[in-house]
């Protein structure tokens, strides 16, 4: 049986990292709710999230591990080739994910015939958690993908949520950011400027 994917304090990771790791839950991150579903740790302002990135994986082909899209179709990320791609892995239990979310959909906005982005939840209940999520969020360009066996977190190997990778129109990767981001400020402005700039 593969671990659960918790939430650990900040202060526990690297100094660079806002994340959530594979270990024991931590009682100050994850709290259990009266109706028992899964509930997200209290947030950190996005601003406050500064993940790692890293270029080791530049040139790596997207994994070919299936996931299923919003209208319940089996999908690979080769189907999404032609535009730059960006991938955020993330869960409805993971404090820096749910912070990071609004300025993921406010990239998705600015990238409309550009960028595409995915959010591909790992949570291991599917849309039994995640539609309850994305109806309360109302998110205006995000789509709930999920991925309930982790494939591509596993793929992805960086053992944290969120992971958010880069893809250009080739399907290669650019960048990964392990660990939360503001989407929306200055350093996320800077790494997506050439896909932002692209011609869609």
């Amino acid at each position: 049986m593969r671990p659960l994917i918790v939430c650990l304090p900040a202060l526990l990771l690297l100094p660079s990292i806002a994340g959530c790791d594979r270990q024991s839950p931590d009682p100050s991150q994850v709290e259990a709710p009266a109706n028992g579903s899964e509930t997200p740790a209290a947030p950190s302002p996005a601003k406050e999230l500064t993940g790692h990135l890293d270029i080791s994986k530049r040139g790596t082909p997207a994994p070919t591990d299936g996931f299923e899209a919003p209208d319940g179709r089996k999908v690979t990320l080769a189907s999404f080739k032609g535009k730059p791609l960006l991938v955020n892995l993330w869960a409805t239990w993971c404090g820096p994910c749910i912070a990071e979310m609004p300025t993921l959909d406010t990239i998705a906005e600015r990238g409309n015939g550009k960028l595409q982005v995915l959010v591909v939840s790992q949570d291991g209940k599917g849309a039994e958690v995640v539609a309850p999520f994305f109806a309360k969020a109302g998110f205006k360009h995000l789509q709930p993908y999920l991925d309930q066996q982790s494939a591509l977190g596993f793929a992805f190997a960086t053992g944290m949520l969120p992971t958010t990778v880069l893809y250009d129109a080739e399907g290669k990767e650019v960048w990964r950011v392990v660990g939360g981001m503001d989407w929306d400020g200055p350093r996320a402005n800077t790494l997506l400027a050439d896909a932002l700039d692209s011609k869609g």
